[in-house]
């Protein structure tokens, strides 16, 4: 049966020239699994607020939205919002917990049951008295989705809830909205940038692209349709899918069957690659040369209060001249913390650091930094010319709109122009590609090379794996208070089981350091080519000169190394 019907769907909002949705038309059946996806500012977050009535922006709508053929009934649709902090407003977990049912007005009794019910499902009892500002981004999140779900609604709508989490703290959250969905029943339908793991979860994805659909079927088909087009979201498509497609492409692996995860992703590899003599399983490694220290911390601690904990421990650190570092770590270790002592912004009890050049800081809520009315003046600020940035991080159509009218995406781009203006040597950056689509997530990670070619040191906290192993030269884990491993992508991904890629969960069974899709894709090619295009007589040469050289005399080598060197 159908839980919602969307009926030619039009939405826009006040003083704008087109519409944010554009006559959608849809249906969603009972215990659906619904992923909507689609580039910044499409339309997601727009089409999930108007699945809500109280939370439906202002501006003008066309044709309806039907919950079981009726009208829509707000305490039957639970919502979870991007920010953990948003939606929480008691002091204490188990006050959370039962705040909207005593809003319901139940009887103590069946609060205290239901409450007890929701906390044991979740997993939620051992930090069950704890206070709410003592709790991780993933556990604030996790609250939330309980202190949702025990009001019992018919439909979960998840607004990019994973947008804060770190990897392991996002795959928690999506594997207790699939155990929601699968064992209660419960409708979901879920916004996401990072598909990696929700996107083999769902029955039906729906691609939206300027407020209109441009395609609604099963993954697989969806998945399809994006590779005949090359769409740019193709490629937040999950890697298993992603190199399926393209090697398919090559008419290598394509009788077999497209998988979806990383586990069907490595079953895959293994079938194309079991006829294969593997010669080449690992890349090489890619050399920085350290250059002039620009951030220097040494011996640094730091904690919050004077009675408090450490938040920061013994950290030192070198970040040199014209390098993209980035730190990661889990929620509430202490990132931003450190991010904040490198600008300056907090200083440590104990411990030095030293900084040389303008520095600027794009802040984890793009928002703090918004002051006008629109976006235009907000940049213009600056006293800059922005003609240039503007065009470059593709905001032209947003100038005359307020800055909190964005989209979460828009604004993190927004943001990002106002701190690229102001010209800094050193670049602070606090979860850049938050809400970012997969598209402009390339573009950025290309503009932050052409940046530190240029000189500029980026030093960038992020919990997105896939942009660092990409574009950062130098990777960090930061935990109990200080860096415990710091390595090239190259080194640092290949020797994690969480913090890594998928590409590199996917195929480190076969291929030793690859740690995206296209290295896979090139090694398997590469091996393709030597076991296939070789002739064999050529193949024999090959072995036979291999040979040779293992019996090659020291004295012989040498004299070619001098030779060579001389």
């Amino acid at each position: 049966m159908e839980i919602f019907t969307v009926e030619n769907l039009t939405f826009t909002y006040p003083n704008r020239n087109f519409p944010a949705l554009n006559n959608l038309n849809f249906s969603i059946a009972t215990g659906e699994f619904v992923v909507i996806c689609g580039q910044s500012g499409s339309g997601k977050s727009t089409l999930l607020k108007n699945m809500k009535p109280i939370l439906t922006p202002k501006g003008v709508k066309i044709g309806q939205i039907l919950y079981y053929g009726k009208k829509i009934e707000d305490k039957k649709i639970g919502y979870v919002f991007q920010n953990p902090d948003n939606q929480i407003v008691t002091e204490k977990v188990w006050q959370e917990l039962a705040f909207g049912l005593e809003n319901m007005g139940l009887e103590t009794k069946m609060i205290r049951l239901k409450v007890a019910e929701m906390a044991s499902f979740f997993g939620i009892q051992n930090w069950f008295e704890k206070e709410v500002n003592h709790l991780s981004g993933g556990q604030k999140q996790l609250l939330n989705l309980a202190s949702i779900m025990v009001m019992q609604p018919d439909v979960l709508l998840l607004d990019e809830p994973t947008s804060q989490l770190d990897p392991i703290a996002a795959a928690d959250f999506l594997e207790a909205v699939k155990k929601i969905n699968r064992e209660i029943g419960t409708t979901v339908i879920i916004t996401e940038h990072r598909l990696e793991h929700v996107f083999s979860m769902a029955d039906k994805v729906i691609v939206l692209e300027k407020g209109s659909i441009l395609c609604c079927n099963t993954p697989s088909a969806v998945a399809t349709v994006l590779a005949q087009k090359n769409h740019p979201m193709f490629f937040a498509m999950p890697a298993p899918l992603q190199a399926y497609t393209a090697l398919s492409q090559q008419k290598i692996g394509s009788h077999l069957k497209c998988p979806m995860d990383i586990r069907e992703g490595k079953n895959w590899l293994t079938e194309v690659l079991k006829e294969k003599k593997l010669v080449k399983t690992e890349l090489p490694e890619t050399i920085t040369f350290k250059k002039d220290v620009v951030l220097k911390m040494k011996e640094v601690w730091f904690k919050y209060d004077r009675q408090g904990k450490d938040i920061v421990k013994d950290l030192s650190l070198e970040v040199y001249q014209g390098e993209l570092f980035c730190l990661m770590g889990g929620n509430g270790t202490g990132k931003t913390t450190t991010l904040n002592l490198a600008a300056g912004l907090k200083k440590p009890y104990r411990g030095s650091i030293k900084t040389k050049g303008k520095w600027a800081m794009l802040p984890q809520n793009p928002q703090n930094l918004f002051v006008e009315k629109t976006v235009k003046e907000d940049l213009s600020a600056e006293k800059y010319s922005i003609k240039e940035i503007v065009e470059l991080v593709k905001i032209e159509s947003l100038l005359e709109m307020h800055p909190y009218d964005l989209s979460g995406g828009e604004q993190q781009r927004v943001a990002l122009a106002k701190v690229l203006l102001l010209e800094p040597d050193i670049l602070y950056l606090d979860e850049p590609t938050k809400c970012l689509d997969n598209e402009f997530k390339i573009k950025l990670g290309n503009l932050l090379k052409e940046l530190t070619a240029k000189g500029m040191t980026i030093f960038m906290v992020s919990h997105d794996v896939e942009f660092c192993g990409r574009y950062a030269d130098r990777c960090a884990m930061f935990f109990d208070g200080k860096i415990v491993a710091i390595d090239t992508p190259r080194q640092f991904f290949s020797g994690n089981n969480f913090y890594t890629t998928a590409a590199n969960r996917m195929a480190r069974h076969i291929f030793k350091n690859a740690i995206c899709v296209e290295e896979i894709v090139e090694l398997v090619k590469e091996n393709y080519r030597i076991s296939d295009d070789t002739p064999p007589k050529q193949k024999e040469a090959k072995n036979e000169a291999k040979e040779l050289l293992k019996t090659s005399s020291k004295k012989t080598l040498f004299f070619c190394k001098s030779v060579f060197f001389y």
